[in-house]
């Protein structure tokens, strides 16, 4: 998988752990040049030095930017500042994403809107200030982290179910308007994953959830990093608008 990236500059959003951490690493060690936007200046600093730890080439460069991916201005300036220093951006990751789960009827409006400014609107905000600099070079990779709780629905999930499914028909939708340009545009949905989201399950929530999946177990970050590394590299060139589904069959 070594050079599979080489001289690929990739920009991953909530890169500073789990399934984004785990995609960083991924990119590092395929070639990649690779910055994150987070939140936690002690964590990206983390990864960053991960980063270095991992990759192939000392011509390699690692960054982190502490931004918040629902503020439109500021991922503006933070990309146009990445494209400044690198002189472009060829893969874009949107893997941001929060939970406020609850039950709809008590479920508070700023509980929906957080979920929705950082799970969704991040993506039109990356995608807004990216989207031009890809068209003019005629090429790039988008791949946005959803969920099958997008394709499915999950109790308990309204907020972050809208904002899963609403990803996917952005998608499906920008990848119908670049596609002319060689910019492909696509979907992870990743089922159940062991990371922090999924640390705060109960033991009985987790026994009902493995009945849901025919593999019987929950999946790796890092099995979500080798589906991102594929759509962001050669060897999709003629994927688009494709929701791929890692989830250990649950949803068939």
């Amino acid at each position: 998988m070594q050079q599979l990236l080489k001289g690929k500059h990739a920009l991953i959003t909530g890169g500073t752990a789990g399934i984004g951490k785990e995609i960083a690493l991924a990119f590092a060690k395929a070639g990649a040049h690779v910055a994150i936007f987070g939140t936690n200046a002690e964590r990206s600093a983390q990864v960053v030095a991960e980063l270095n730890q991992v990759k192939i080439s000392d011509d390699q460069t690692f960054t982190a930017e502490i931004v918040n991916v629902s503020d439109t201005k500021a991922i503006e300036v933070a990309v146009q500042k990445l494209i400044a220093a690198w002189g472009k951006i060829d893969i874009l990751v949107n893997n941001a994403g929060i939970t406020r789960d609850g039950l709809l009827m008590k479920m508070s409006e700023s509980d929906w809107d957080e979920v929705i400014d950082v799970n969704l609107k991040s993506v039109y905000n990356t995608c807004q200030a990216l989207i031009r600099p890809m068209m003019k070079a005629r090429a790039g990779k988008i791949i946005n982290i959803s969920s099958v709780v997008g394709l499915t629905g999950n109790a308990g999930q309204v907020n972050y179910a809208a904002s899963k499914s609403g990803m996917i028909g952005f998608t499906k939708a920008l990848a119908q308007e670049v596609a002319t340009r060689n910019i492909c545009v696509n979907c992870i949905a990743p089922g159940f994953i062991e990371t922090r989201m999924t640390d705060g399950l109960t033991d009985a929530q987790k026994e009902g959830i493995m009945k849901k999946i025919p593999m019987g177990r929950l999946g790796q970050p890092e099995e979500i990093a080798k589906a991102a590394l594929f759509l962001a590299s050669g060897l999709s060139d003629y994927v688009t608008g494709q929701v791929l589904t890692v989830d250990g069959g649950m949803v068939m």
